[in-house]
């Protein structure tokens, strides 16, 4: 099958660090190119990959200190794709809503996996003015705020089996991985360890965004003894920080289209304690791989609870539903079906 990958251009395919979508587009690729087929991606120029890379700007827009409209080399990449759509079985984009209008006017089959949030009322509305353009979501509640597109599957994440692995190191603390931001609730788990009297070691990014936010709540936590922030930690970093945490604090308070990081501690066999949003309740197996909880008192009991989990069980239950394998096995049941379709339903959907 020729299948195109088209990724956003903020990171590199896979992101030096943090970027949940552009890390997922690569196990993806890497996935479909060992399964034998001929797949394309187009990314940043400075992506690595087994597939054809066709760059679309020089390195990843984040980096680009020259780039002021990060959206100006998006559109140019859906134009330069829709010109070459006849070397493709079909085209797989990772983009929102981006080609939802060109791309309804040709064709060859597309389909685009929604990566983000959809309850925001600018999404609510420009995904409603498309309602035929075939979707796929990441968990079944990121369909909520627009349940009546069209949603052809749900494919959750995967990862590859071999890249986070448990590692023998002794367990003296709880995590948190990911991006500091007021819904991901860092200052929650900072809380809940304190009553839980444990250490917290806190691996996150901090976006610009969000550094009015880092400054004024989160700043003044890491003051206190049982804190510990390192900042942003790559791939290779990541294996033995997960391992050597008793849990992954994971206490959200926004609707979660997934959290790449549960499934990443699970690969870890890391045991996860979060909070009932979003997809929390489609990853985390309450007692087996995680305890999903109500509030901060419920979190620290949770805590204590911790030795009634089996870390290996956690490992087996990710290698079970959520590898990168199954996630591509998955896509590509779903493009052979967008293939199979006659000609005239794929024109429908502009219509």
């Amino acid at each position: 099958m020729r299948i195109a990958q088209v990724s956003p251009l903020y990171e590199a395919v896979p992101p030096r660090l943090y970027g949940g979508t552009e890390r997922v587009v690569s196990f993806l690729t890497e996935e479909l190119v060992a399964m034998g087929h001929e797949v394309t991606l187009f990314a940043s120029g400075d992506s690595r990959t087994s597939a054809r890379l066709e760059p679309m700007c020089e390195e990843a827009l984040r980096l680009d200190p020259n780039i002021r409209d990060r959206m100006a080399p998006h559109m140019k990449m859906m134009e330069a794709i829709r010109d070459r759509v006849d070397e493709f079985d079909v085209i797989h984009f990772h983009n929102d809503y981006l080609p939802f209008s060109l791309f309804s006017r040709q064709p060859t089959p597309f389909v685009t996996t929604i990566h983000g949030r959809l309850d925001l009322p600018e999404f609510v509305d420009i995904y409603g003015a498309f309602p035929k353009v075939p979707l796929i979501s990441i968990s079944d509640s990121q369909r909520a705020p627009v349940p009546h597109l069209n949603w052809v599957q749900t494919v959750h994440h995967g990862l590859p089996t071999n890249i986070l692995t448990p590692r023998g190191v002794k367990q003296d603390y709880l995590a948190v991985l990911g991006r500091v931001s007021p819904e991901k609730g860092v200052d929650k788990a900072i809380h809940i360890a304190g009553k839980a009297g444990m250490r917290v070691k806190i691996a996150a990014k901090v976006d610009t965004a969000d550094e009015e936010y880092f400054e004024a709540v989160i700043k003044p936590l890491l003051k206190q003894p049982h804190v510990e922030f390192i900042g942003e930690i790559n791939e290779m970093q990541k294996p033995d920080f997960l391992s050597g945490a008793h849990a992954l604090l994971f206490p959200i308070d926004w609707p979660e289209p997934f959290g790449l990081v549960m499934i990443e501690a699970m690969a870890c066999g890391t045991p996860v304690i979060t909070y009932e949003r979003g997809s929390v309740p489609e990853v985390i197996e309450d007692g087996v791989t995680g305890f999903i909880t109500r509030d901060e008192a419920d979190a620290v009991r949770a805590v204590r609870r911790l030795g009634e989990i089996s870390r290996a069980g956690v490992r087996a239950r990710f290698e079970e539903r959520f590898s990168a394998r199954r996630m591509a096995e998955n896509y590509v049941s779903v493009y052979e079906d967008m293939i199979e379709q006659p000609r005239h339903q794929l024109r429908a959907i502009a219509s």
